[in-house]
Parts: C-alpha cells; sequence; structure tokens
C-alpha cells in the first residue's frame, strides 16, 4: 500500500473512494510511567513515552491500511496524524487519509 502526504500520485491518474481512519489509545504500565516521572525532574527524552507514540502511530497507520485494503484501493494519499492526551499516561493517535484507487497514467 503507498503512503503519500500528498494530494495526488505523481504520473498517476487516480479515483478518491473516500477517507479512511485508524485509531488506538495506548498507555504505559504504572511503573515505567512512575520512571517517566522520575525523568521530568531532571529533563531530557522520556523514552518509554516515545516509544509508546512510535508504537501508537504503527498501530494507527496499520488500521488506516487495513480499511483502505478492504476498499480494494490502491494507496492513501494525504496523510495525517494526530494525537492526543485522554488521561495522563495514555494517548490517542489517529492516522487518516484519502484512500484512492489508481486508473491509469497521467
Amino acid at each position: 500500500m503507498l503512503l503519500l502526504n500528498i494530494d495526488s500520485i505523481p504520473g498517476k491518474k487516480i479515483e478518491p473512494l473516500t477517507i479512511v481512519k485508524g485509531s488506538v489509545v495506548q498507555s504505559k504500565n504504572f511503573g515505567k510511567d512512575f520512571m517517566a516521572g522520575m525523568k521530568t525532574l531532571v529533563g531530557g527524552e522520556i523514552e518509554s513515552y516515545t516509544q509508546m507514540l512510535v508504537e501508537a502511530r504503527q498501530i494507527a497507520t496499520k488500521r488506516m491500511v487495513d480499511e483502505a485494503q478492504a476498499l480494494g484501493a490502491d494507496a492513501v494519499i494525504n496523510v495525517r496524524y494526530a494525537s492526543a492526551s485522554v488521561m495522563q499516561g495514555a494517548a490517542e493517535v489517529t492516522a487518516y487519509g484519502t484512500a484512492v484507487k489508481i486508473v491509469g497514467e497521467a
């Protein structure tokens, strides 16, 4: 599945199908959350949260791709990501874009 964050596929004619999305609410376990809280005292990257968001983006992207494949799409264009804090230690990540079918050469 081709994923692009531009509004076309260079050299291809496309037929838009619909918006597709995938989302996940991800959290870290209490032990890692406690250690992350301690890290805020000294500063620096909170690696457990970075990893949590990487995993969440991967899951959200896969769910978006699965939805596009179910529609028979060849690609998803205008791919975007959004995130929001749901509660302390948990974040929602959403991936969304436009599922398209390649119908020929431009």
